[in-house]
């Protein structure tokens, strides 16, 4: 099959008469339509084009060949034009779930910057909406196509998803400054956690480590006392340690001011290490799909692909 540079070739002598008429149509010298045209020549193994003083005049067979040429560069103009709208609309929406750290923490302020980079270069930003639920929720969003990229916050391989790391974050026991812990020298023993009623999300401060390697035999959430409070969003879990309600284990990122301030202070566990990974998600190659997505992970920063 020859390529699309020399059909072109051949169907610009048949329009124009000569080589060189129809490499200034095409912004080519005449040594490179010849070239072309050669090429084509020895690919086909036919005669296309007859030279002469007066011009150049396709063969019987260049004629044939130039008519299918026409039709092959219609259909590749359709596809490039048809491909160039699916590029644009790519870019254009975006639909994305996120796990509550991240969508309440660091997804709003992404979308602000990225808008903001588009509107300086000129560029229309991408129209999102994005869905705030837990970790699981969002992996099966995102393998049963619902949404085009996921963020969560548990760690392990997850098959039939690519993923990078977006963001290092570390969970954190926070209480209020005049909490008996707070003046504490040595580390909480875990037993002594695992024992406390504490402030928590609906499903309990522990899913918030996932599968965490380094809590393995250290934290029993069948043997921890039930939480004596439970809130749907980390703010609220927040305000309610800041009245006084209790403890709790939170993202560092939700409360970084608050202990900037010394509105909450931060109690080291013994024997424990809550550092964990916030990771984008998509379903396909391991680079991610163009448009929209891959614009937005670009914005944000990221360590190697998954």
């Amino acid at each position: 099959m020859p390529e699309l540079g020399a059909l072109q070739v051949l169907a610009e002598i048949a329009r124009s008469g000569s080589l060189g008429a129809a490499g200034r149509e095409l912004g080519l010298s005449q040594q490179a339509v010849s070239a072309r045209l050669r090429s084509m020549e020895s690919q086909v193994g036919v005669r296309l084009v007859t030279r002469s003083a007066r011009g150049s005049t396709l063969t019987p067979a260049g004629v044939v060949v130039a008519g299918w040429a026409e039709q092959v560069l219609e259909v590749a103009g359709r596809l490039d034009a048809g491909l160039a709208a699916l590029r644009a609309g790519a870019r254009g929406r975006l639909k994305i779930a996120a796990s509550l750290t991240i969508a309440e923490q660091l997804l709003p302020g992404w979308l602000v910057s990225m808008r903001a980079a588009a509107h300086r270069h000129g560029a229309a930003a991408p129209e999102v909406t994005f869905t705030a639920t837990d970790s699981d929720h969002v992996i099966a969003a995102v393998r049963e196509g619902d949404v085009d990229l996921g963020f969560i916050e548990t760690p392990g391989q997850l098959k039939g998803l690519r993923g990078r790391v977006v963001m290092r974050d570390e969970l954190v026991l926070v209480v209020p400054p005049e909490h008996r812990w707070a003046r504490r020298a040595a580390p909480l023993p875990v037993a002594e956690l695992n024992r406390t009623q504490l402030v928590s999300r609906k499903l309990g401060w522990w899913h918030l480590l996932g599968d965490v390697d380094a809590t393995e035999g250290l934290l029993d959430s069948d043997a921890m006392t039930p939480e004596s409070l439970e809130f749907g969003s980390a703010a609220s879990v927040r305000a309610a340690v800041l009245a006084g309600a209790g403890p709790a284990v939170m993202s560092r990122l939700a409360v970084a001011d608050d202990l900037a301030q010394g509105r909450l202070g931060a109690v080291a566990v013994e024997g424990v290490d809550w550092r964990r990974t916030f990771r984008a998600i998509w379903v396909g190659e391991r680079t991610p799909p163009a448009g929209a997505v891959r614009d937005l992970l670009a914005h944000i920063g990221h360590k190697p692909d998954l």
